[in-house]
């Protein structure tokens, strides 16, 4: 996808703000430009939302459609997770602040590695558990052996060990068969623009990106100062934006001593 829009914009400098799994769709923020890039930090930590099918039964080395499928055979006794039921073990078990293991098949950093290169190499290495914060985790629908659930989650929620992991709770096994990313931050799917359409008309000005963060607007003889990476006799309490003349300046942090700011990155 960066390389496609790289190409179509003739444009080299370009990030993202969290890639998307092989199998799945949706929506892919992009960075485009220096200054974008020097920002993109500040909106690591954006809330994503899903729409995820799973599809309960089976089990992947995945995580995913990607993988080897096995069926799971139950033991006698069990019987078909009701839709209260599954509310109730979403609610328990899945939202809020959990722990959650990455997929072997995914690209968390490993000693110097990411998973799937182990996993490819045929070397089992389990990625360690993080703390993922899931605020909601609704069934959208359900007939079993499918089940369609919309998701809000921090950065970093892997939806395909959500799907694993509540096929474990049920007994049943469960997989991820379809993901599609419907929202990051305040941008919707609806925001997006196609890329085989992709021009630099669709590409949002920095300036009106830069409005959600905390700003603050210098002085000339403050700018200088900025430019040449001294700091400023000011009071924030957080990074901040500042601006002179209307344009983004440089990204300030505040110092300890909570009088002066520090140009961290100047745009």
């Amino acid at each position: 996808m960066v390389s496609a829009v790289r190409k179509a914009l003739h444009e080299r400098a370009i990030g993202h703000l969290g890639t998307l799994d092989p199998a799945a769709c949706g929506l892919l923020v992009l960075a485009i430009g220096k200054k974008a890039l020097k920002v993109i930090e500040l909106y690591k930590e954006l809330t994503k939302e899903y729409d995820a099918h799973i599809l309960l039964g089976k089990i992947s080395t995945t995580y995913d459609r990607e993988g080897v499928i096995e069926d799971v055979m139950t033991k006698p006794g069990w019987q078909i997770p009701t839709r209260d039921q599954l509310h109730a073990t979403l609610q328990e078990r899945f939202e809020g602040v959990i722990e959650q293991v990455p997929p072997a098949y995914s690209a968390v950093h490993i000693g110097g590695y990411r998973a799937y290169e182990y996993a490819r190499m045929g070397v089992l290495v389990a990625p360690p558990a993080r703390k993922v914060n899931i605020t909601r985790c609704s069934i959208v629908a359900y007939d079993y052996p499918n089940l369609c659930l919309s998701v809000t989650c921090t950065a970093g929620t892997y939806i395909r060990s959500l799907a694993h992991d509540l096929g474990k709770v049920l007994r049943s096994g469960g997989y991820l068969s379809e993901l599609k990313r419907t929202r990051v931050g305040e941008w919707s799917l609806m925001d997006a623009k196609n890329i085989e359409n992709c021009t630099w008309a669709h590409v949002l000005p920095l300036k009106s990106v830069l409005h959600s963060q905390p700003s603050l607007e210098l002085t000339n003889r403050e700018a200088e100062e900025i430019r040449y990476g001294r700091d400023i006799t000011r009071l924030i309490s957080t990074d901040t934006i500042v601006w002179h003349m209307g344009l983004p300046l440089a990204i300030v942090t505040p110092n300890p001593d909570g009088k002066t700011a520090h140009p961290r990155k100047v745009l």
